[in-house]
């Protein structure tokens, strides 16, 4: 009994002195609601890229995964820029990464330093860069700049004008 008080007290006396060094970035992305004849929902990747535009990661792509026969995976290079700088070298489905279109409205994703699929960023100044492709419609890209990690609350953000509505990106240390 008394080893077990001790290694419980000691395990107790442990936990403050570990420093907090996870920080979160918490993305919201808007996929406005157009009114045209044939709508689809848009096809969105997700990644994060130096100053100096070359890829680190990809963070989300939304798309037809469920479509017969994998034929959703065909249009991913729709995304042009995602496709071209690290798209096409990935094995898809990718675990964390891949999901679902998404409806219009507002989508919320957050991301821990140290887990994936953001890992362990260096410090940096970075971009969050958001692109769609709809079928039938139009393409876009929207870049949100940010430096990592945070030393304080921040937030940025950037809006696109067709396929995209409103990109933020808030960090906490």
């Amino acid at each position: 009994m008394r080893r077990l008080l001790t290694v419980t007290v000691t395990g107790l006396a442990a936990a403050p002195l570990a420093p907090a060094m996870a920080a979160d970035m918490n993305v919201k992305v808007e996929i406005p609601r157009l009114n045209v004849a044939e709508y689809h929902r848009p096809y969105v990747s997700m990644w994060i890229e130096r100053a100096d535009q070359s890829p680190v990661t990809t963070l989300a792509v939304w798309y037809d995964a469920k479509n017969k026969e994998s034929q959703g995976t065909k249009w991913l290079k729709d995304m042009r820029q995602w496709w071209r700088k690290t798209g096409r070298d990935m094995q898809l489905p990718a675990d964390g990464v891949s999901g679902a279109t998404r409806a219009p409205g507002e989508h919320a994703l957050t991301f821990s330093d140290g887990k994936a699929p953001l890992g362990k960023l260096p410090a940096g100044d970075y971009q969050l860069v958001v692109e769609a492709a709809r079928e039938v419609g139009g393409r876009e890209l929207v870049r949100v700049p940010f430096a990592w990690p945070p030393k304080a609350a921040q937030s940025a953000g950037a809006k696109g004008e067709h396929e995209l509505g409103g990109v933020s990106v808030d960090l906490k240390p």
